[in-house]
């Protein structure tokens, strides 16, 4: 299905005191926050480095002109965003198109390729998100509205942690509780870089145990897949998309959906940012009902 559509996504905002002066406010973003237990940190430099995420939300605002002190704050949908890079490189940004749209940002990063091999990725990944399912209140997110994304390795890593339940369960945190998971142009087979650790040529498809299509399921949260062009994306990634769309709807999933950017390549990010907002925001409602 062909669909490029920009929106304009609902403004969500804390309430807060009229009087509260410049030098109360809470910085908007907090960096470098491990996501591992410190027992786990001091027993590895490279966790230490690498297993870290920064987390973003709008600066409070009041919602009437004279809020009353008494009311609690609005606690706002998040969007947790895997960067890409093969899972070999790469590095957490919180994208700007995210800021000051009503909505907390998560970005982690992830030790990579070679210091790391599968399925050392994943886990950092179901780390990540687990940290934020249990702390993201405290920053003015909502735990209850959860949503995972990310581009290429980092929208691999979003449908992984999402269909296969055990990365997550690991954490105590059930997969079921994510709002919705929407990669951009990620894997949906074995990523190249798992085949390329195992001698597997790039151009040989793999759907095993590591790749998200081996979990389809009826019951996973909502699925946007956004992809390229499906001729100028990499190598068979938007028929892959596509493969995982129909085996979804044959499962019985009843929310996934495919939108093919026309015209684009791989490097769909600044195209799609607005439709991951415009899924957060159709979800966000949808729930409310």
């Amino acid at each position: 299905m062909r669909k490029l559509t920009l929106c304009l996504i609902l403004a969500l905002s804390f309430a807060v005191d009229a009087n509260e002066s410049s030098s109360e406010k809470k910085s908007q973003i907090t960096e470098n926050i491990p996501y591992y237990s410190q027992a786990i940190i001091d027993k590895n430099a490279y966790i230490k480095k690498r297993s870290v995420l920064d987390v973003y939300c709008p600066k409070s605002k009041s919602l009437s002109p004279a809020p009353l002190p008494t009311l609690l704050p609005t606690l706002l949908p998040t969007i947790i965003w895997f960067h890409g890079g093969g899972l070999s490189g790469g590095q957490k940004h919180i994208p700007s198109a995210l800021k000051n749209k009503g909505v907390c940002v998560v970005a982690p990063n992830y030790r990579l390729h070679p210091k790391v091999k599968s399925p050392v990725y994943i886990e950092d990944a179901a780390a990540a998100v687990a940290w934020v399912f249990k702390n993201i209140g405290n920053y003015g997110g909502d735990s209850s509205k959860i949503f995972v994304s990310g581009h290429s390795a980092g929208g691999y890593l979003a449908s992984m942690i999402g269909l296969d339940k055990k990365w997550l369960s690991a954490h105590n945190v059930d997969a079921d509780n994510i709002a919705g998971l929407i990669p951009f142009s990620g894997h949906t087979i074995t990523h190249f870089t798992v085949r390329k650790e195992r001698g597997i040529s790039g151009k040989r498809p793999i759907i095993d145990e590591l790749a998200p299509l081996y979990h389809v399921r009826a019951d996973a949260p909502p699925l946007l897949l956004i992809t390229g062009d499906r001729e100028l994306e990499m190598l068979g990634r938007y028929e892959e998309n596509a493969y995982m769309m129909r085996m979804m709807k044959v499962v019985g999933h009843k929310q996934t959906r495919i939108l093919e950017l026309d015209g684009y390549g791989h490097n769909i990010v600044g195209p799609a940012l607005p439709l991951l907002l415009k899924e957060v925001n159709r979800l966000t409602k949808e729930n409310k009902q």
